[in-house]
């Protein structure tokens, strides 16, 4: 069953930076293929996050979806609007990868008792 919760956690990741890299290209919500494009991912996203909380605790739940979630939006930010980082911001993104796997390989609280 831990299986299936992380499976629907990676695809909440997933659609969550397919939804907030065409928020940018909404602008404003004027756009409409971006604009749809957002809210579908935001709904999937969320729905699938749903389903990761009866197995994965909310907090691991949400410190991996929003710590994967800022390392794939940075790199997509960097490779699609060219959007560079300074040496602190990489740094910063350093220590929340360090952060995932910490949960990951020492944790004992990512998993509902």
């Amino acid at each position: 069953m831990e299986t299936r919760a992380y499976m629907f956690l990676i695809v909440a990741i997933i659609t969550e930076v397919i939804a907030s890299t065409a928020l940018r290209a909404t602008k404003g919500f004027t756009q409409l293929v971006p604009s749809v494009i957002t809210v579908i991912g935001y709904v999937i996203s969320f729905y699938a996050l749903s389903q990761t909380l009866g197995t994965i605790k909310l907090g691991i739940t949400y410190a991996i979806w929003s710590g994967i979630g800022i390392i794939l939006i940075t790199i997509l930010g960097f490779l699609v609007y060219k959007q560079r980082l300074d040496w602190p911001a990489i740094a910063g993104i350093g220590l929340i990868i360090a952060g995932v796997v910490v949960i990951q390989l020492f944790s004992q609280e990512s998993a509902v008792n």
